[in-house]
């Protein structure tokens, strides 16, 4: 498949490994929500294990949400209305999913319930007024993906039971502003239980914002 993209030099350059787990993670999210037949996903993974540039993952998600794109995707709004919470609703999933992305206000606690279902928790973009922050994650049957800010602390209490719970790390990392000030790290205090389910913490934004393509 031919990479998209010209001569522009974020799409022609060489993606790594991380970045095509990263888009399979879409592909099978994307599957599982009916947007793709099962056909569908293994075609496009193995055209995606075979890719070589970010063109290539552009133009294999471009039909899809959250995928790697070269405009702009809307960010949701803060869901506390502006006022601090030091501890949030408790998300609870069950055969559906919830997503907290782009600008969203968030609290110092928070609890995740997820059974057979998908949660996806991204404070890349997101305003964290407390430099402790703590999420108890329960996850059964489910998946749950946590992104945290590149400089983070994440202090992980695991405890998978036919499961799994893992840190990534990302592997193409954002270029930082000369002009700003860099931000005091925050600490993560992640608890998580998988029991036949999967809990991932990354770091560092989405592939879309460290391609500058939003």
């Amino acid at each position: 498949m031919p990479a998209q993209g010209g001569d522009d030099p974020v799409l022609r350059r060489r993606v790594s490994d991380l970045e095509r787990e990263e888009v399979a993670d879409i592909l099978r999210d994307a599957a599982g929500e009916g947007r793709l037949s099962y056909t569908e996903l293994e075609d496009r993974l193995e055209t995606l294990y075979s890719s070589k540039t970010y063109g290539e993952l552009v133009e294999l998600t471009a039909d899809l949400p959250n995928g790697p794109r070269t405009q702009s995707v809307p960010t949701t709004t803060p869901p506390y209305g502006g006022a601090l919470v030091e501890t949030g609703p408790v998300i609870n999933v069950f055969l559906s999913d919830s997503k907290r992305m782009g600008n969203w206000l968030v609290p110092q606690r928070q609890e995740v319930n997820a059974v057979l279902g998908d949660v996806t928790l991204d404070y890349t973009e997101a305003q964290i007024p407390f430099d402790e922050i703590t999420i108890d994650v329960k996850s059964i049957l489910a998946d749950v993906k946590i992104r945290v800010p590149q400089n983070a602390i994440v202090l992980l209490d695991s405890n998978p039971i036919l499961g799994s719970v893992s840190e990534q790390e990302t592997g193409l990392k954002a270029v930082p502003d000369p002009n700003t000030q860099p931000a005091t790290p925050k600490r993560f205090h992640i608890r998580g239980t998988a029991i036949l389910g999967e809990i991932k913490i990354k770091r560092g934004p989405r592939l879309t914002k460290r391609l500058g393509l939003t």
